[in-house]
């Protein structure tokens, strides 16, 4: 059981072997742009800790807005050094220190409708800005599995060889920012590896959080988005460490997401069992999905560290013990890609 958010935030920081041999055999230092949101501070702190137990020190330095104040100070004090600023701002990149490898994290999702300038500007302008900036450097990105369009539950998911077909204009936006990445890296010779991410799973968000806190609250599931990919964020954080390996140009692409299709009604009855609720569900699973295919990531680094039903404990243990929560839902059943 993870009783509190600091033994989760440990859990989430820990390297993996795997995690200590990319680091010391990263060339240089690792700038991650973005690094205040869901993902970024655990991440920082595990690339710092592998580089620790490496006994390779290198610069990890986070950028970011910044506008919770606590998440700085603790990336500081676990060695992370820190740059709040504004990446949209005139000027801003030209004042970033160098760096051989650059983790893009910087994006924006929820709130785009309505707002959809700003989301095009951060998806696809922001990757211009810094793709120019750091043209000598490798670049590993966050894109997302929602650059593919609704596939049948039955072909096992989207892969990279899939054509895009984005939904919406949030997707479409990432789509941009992966046309961007390209752009810079085919002009550049830049080598840039882009990680389509579906769900990475936190106790504090995502999809079966999300999912839990419904049969928690007896609260109707809508179950017409049927089936899902998800992934322990720790493990969806060690292949972004470990992928500065596969930065080519033209660009490598990877799906990242976990091995299963896990239907909705599945995960919600195992919430079921761990609470003593009988789920109630709304609607009907459609024939398609937003399902990514991450065979070629499993091939590649192995399987993930933590399996959907310890997921899925972990979680019910936390909604159970009213653990806090980012009050962000993921809205995984919209199918009209808006955010």
């Amino acid at each position: 059981m993870i009783a509190s958010a600091q033994q989760l935030e440990d859990m989430l920081a820990e390297p993996s072997q795997a995690d200590t041999r990319a680091m010391a055999e990263m060339l240089g230092d690792l700038v991650i742009l973005g690094v205040g949101g869901k993902m970024g501070p655990s991440l920082a702190k595990r690339a710092k800790r592998a580089c620790e137990r490496a006994k390779f020190p290198k610069r990890i330095i986070g950028v970011a807005r910044f506008s919770d104040p606590a998440v700085r100070e603790d990336l500081e004090s676990a060695g992370v050094e820190t740059v709040s600023v504004d990446l949209l701002a005139p000027g801003a990149l030209g004042a970033l220190p160098e760096a051989s490898n650059v983790l893009f994290m910087a994006a924006r999702k929820f709130g785009s409708t309505g707002a959809e300038h700003l989301t095009w500007a951060m998806n696809t302008l922001l990757p211009a800005l810094v793709a120019d900036r750091y043209a000598a450097s490798r670049i590993v990105a966050f894109s997302s599995g929602n650059v593919y369009p609704l596939v049948p539950i039955a072909q096992g998911g989207a892969t990279e060889d899939s054509t895009p077909g984005p939904v919406g204009e949030y997707a479409q936006s990432v789509l941009g920012r992966e046309r961007v990445f390209q752009f810079f890296s085919e002009r550049n010779r830049t080598p840039v590896t882009l990680l389509r991410l579906n769900y990475a799973i936190d106790l504090r968000y995502g999809v079966l959080l999300d999912i839990g806190q419904k049969v928690f609250d007896r609260k109707p599931i809508d179950v017409t988005m049927g089936h899902v990919n998800v992934i322990w964020q720790g493990d969806a954080n060690s292949v972004a460490l470990r992928s500065f390996g596969l930065a080519q140009s033209p660009p490598a692409i990877l799906n990242v997401t976990g091995p299963e299709t896990v239907a909705v009604r599945w995960i919600a009855r195992k919430f079921g069992e761990r609470f003593g609720i009988e789920p109630a569900f709304e609607g009907a699973e459609a024939a398609t999905a937003l399902l990514s295919n991450a065979a070629r990531c499993h091939r590649l680094f192995g399987y993930p560290s933590v399996t959907i039903e310890q997921m899925i404990e972990w979680v019910a243990d936390w909604i159970g013990m009213g653990g806090a929560t980012l009050a962000k839902p993921t809205h995984f059943e919209r199918r009209d890609g808006r955010f």
